[in-house]
């Protein structure tokens, strides 16, 4: 199992504008999607009121479940049907809750769970500020 994902990873959609004080390390990961590296959802969130935004928790777990032995191949392709299953293509972030490998029937597959996450300056959601 990769390294890189785990519970509390971030995903942040390509192009979101933000200030200056919220920029921070990422790599590319999946079509439009960006890792976060170095911060956590604490960590985010931190930073995020700090500079006077607002970082929202959408309930509703997303979850995905990909069979496969090449646990980082298919971490990735779990993620990637994640973030196809948002209900909203408006929310900017993806907080990764629970990644973990199993069996069924001596088959093994990487099961995946999100929650949504939007980053924004206005403390209503999807207004702008």
């Amino acid at each position: 199992m990769t390294d890189t994902i785990k519970t509390g990873t971030l995903l942040v959609a390509e192009g979101i504008p933000l200030p200056e004080s919220l920029l921070f390390d990422s790599e590319p990961y999946a079509h439009g999607w960006r890792l976060v590296k170095n911060l956590d959802s604490h960590g985010m969130d931190q930073r995020v009121s700090k500079a006077g935004w607002n970082f929202f928790y959408m309930a509703g777990v997303l979850k995905a479940n990909v069979f496969g032995s090449d646990g980082e191949k298919t971490t990735r392709k779990a993620i990637e049907q994640v973030i196809a299953s948002m209900r909203s293509k408006n929310y900017n972030c993806l907080e990764i809750t629970q990644v973990a490998a199993k069996q069924f029937l001596r088959l093994p597959y990487v099961s995946v769970s999100a929650h949504s996450r939007h980053i924004q300056a206005s403390q209503v959601l999807f207004q702008a500020a």
